[in-house]
């Protein structure tokens, strides 16, 4: 298992123990980005070996900071 952070903009969108699908950027070659669907929250930059393969993920925990909301997802790989 692994938990990844995202950013999220606006509460109240998804809800803690919500299964979220993942959708893979690639902005440029070697590096990728990762939204929940749809459109939900964004991730940041990972390099080619820490890509996220798993296409679905499950709210762990969402966090509220004084920079915004953070979705952590747990995921299979």
């Amino acid at each position: 298992m692994r938990l990844e952070r995202f950013k999220m903009e606006r509460p109240g969108q998804v809800e803690e123990g919500q299964e979220v699908r993942i959708s893979e950027r690639s902005p440029s070659a070697g590096r990728y980005t990762y939204l929940v669907e749809p459109s939900v929250a964004m991730s940041g930059i990972y390099r080619t070996t820490e890509r996220i393969k798993s296409r679905t993920g499950m709210i762990r925990k969402i966090e509220e900071t004084d920079r915004g909301f953070y979705l952590v997802v747990e995921l299979e790989n």
